[in-house]
């Protein structure tokens, strides 16, 4: 009886005046994410990404862009393979209806804009341009074939593309450019250097002693302002809400007076405050510099870290690989300097750290480097070994010229 008692009181205890049960604990909320064309949600933080307009280069980075931070590219040595990235970038942000703003100080943004590649909005246009590059592929003389066990002859020769099988995004023919509808009826803003002479100090960021990086910041953050991208200034509910892309061509060079060493501060300073306008607002920002020009290594390291993810691209044109039957199947290498790890204690790692790119008549592509293997047996391989050329020879207490084991 004193159980069954204390049980019935511990039951009343736990009912409120409805007849309810009152509890502390409440069921966590999902957080709301942000409903915008040509975006998707980050596995990693459930942040933000827009498409770079190449599948492959998304699947590497964690899925494309995060919004809100920059990405970094590294020149290679001619630049075309850099602002051939940006033109992706560029027209991802046209078929994904997102405003745009493109400064440079070489080439014209209008020429840029001009030479964008082609969207394929079907499914038969998107197998064309994957059977193109495989045919490409097939044309390429082969050696004798590799004697393989049984168990591996019916395993499939080709790995997918990276991101083949990814929904995200678009896919582009480069030997077609974008139509001039499409161009014009896009939002675009264009600051091109040499038709914003002569250059006035703003005095609004005094710490940075460059004026054309104070004009163009200016610039950037009219537009965020203009556009109503800043997330600190409240909206109206009814206001659809869009992402601003901005690509910033050739950022860095000669002609924006750009010394390359750390005893001018004003390009560091400029990232920093770049980054500063970008972390409160619906943007996202595509640099491409020519760090190849700049012979201070620290600074170099510096830009890097001022910056959320970084690639650097090194062609073969023009160097002793391009001649090397090793990279015969691509055009110049990928490497990973540094991955955005915005709103997660770690970056995003992919399982693959070693990749190369390859530019067909249709498409540019990211890949896995796979180096052919070795078939030849060779008479002086230990020669050849480095590692094998650096040991030295066991050396004697009496005798050092006489390869024996040391003597005590």
């Amino acid at each position: 009886d004193n159980f069954a008692r204390e049980d019935n009181m511990a039951a009343s205890a736990g009912r409120g005046r409805g007849g309810g049960t009152v509890t502390s604990f409440q069921k966590k909320a999902r957080a709301k994410t942000i409903q915008i064309p040509g975006t998707k949600p980050s596995s990693q933080g459930n942040q933000l990404l827009v498409s770079t307009g190449i599948p492959s280069l998304d699947h590497i980075i964690g899925g494309g862009v995060v919004v809100g931070t920059v990405l970094l590219v590294e020149e290679d040595s001619f630049g075309n393979y850099a602002r051939l990235l940006m033109k992706y970038f560029l027209a991802e942000g046209i078929m994904a209806r997102h405003p745009l703003m493109l400064s440079s100080a070489e080439v014209h943004p209008k020429q840029i804009v001009r030479d964008l590649p082609a969207p394929v909005s079907d499914d038969i246009g998107k197998a064309a341009v994957h059977n193109e590059d495989l045919s490409s592929e097939k044309n390429v003389p082969t050696e004798a074939p590799m004697k393989i066990a049984w168990r591996y002859q019916n395993l499939p020769t080709e790995q997918p593309e990276l991101g083949a099988f990814s929904q995200f995004g678009h896919y582009y023919d480069l030997s077609k450019t974008m139509s001039s509808e499409m161009t014009d009826a896009a939002p675009t803003r264009l600051f091109h250097l040499p038709d914003e002479l002569p250059l006035e100090d703003q005095g609004v960021w005094s710490s940075i002693t460059n004026p054309a990086y104070v004009k163009l910041l200016q610039s950037i953050q009219d537009v965020v302002k203009e556009g109503q991208f800043d997330l600190t200034v409240p909206q109206p509910k009814d206001v659809s809400r869009t992402v601003l892309r901005i690509g910033l061509h050739s950022l860095g060079s000669p002609l924006w007076g750009e010394v390359g060493t750390s005893s001018d501060s004003s390009l560091p300073r400029f990232l920093h405050a770049l980054r500063a306008v970008l972390r409160t607002s619906l943007a996202a920002c595509l640099i491409t510099i020519p760090t190849h020009l700049f012979q201070d290594t620290a600074f170099t390291r510096r830009l890097e870290k001022l910056c959320d993810s970084v690639i650097r691209l090194e062609s073969f044109a023009g160097s002793e690989k391009e001649q090397n039957p090793a990279y015969r199947d691509y055009h110049g290498l990928l490497y990973i300097r540094q991955l955005s790890h915005a709103n997660s204690l770690v970056s995003y790692m992919p399982d693959c750290i070693d990749f190369a790119f390859k530019l067909r008549r249709k498409k540019f592509a990211v890949e896995k480097l796979h180096l052919p293997p070795e078939l030849q047996d060779s008479q002086q391989r230990e020669q050849d070994d480095p590692v094998a050329a650096m040991k030295t020879p066991s050396a004697s207490c009496f005798s050092p010229n006489v390869k024996t084991n040391l003597d005590f």
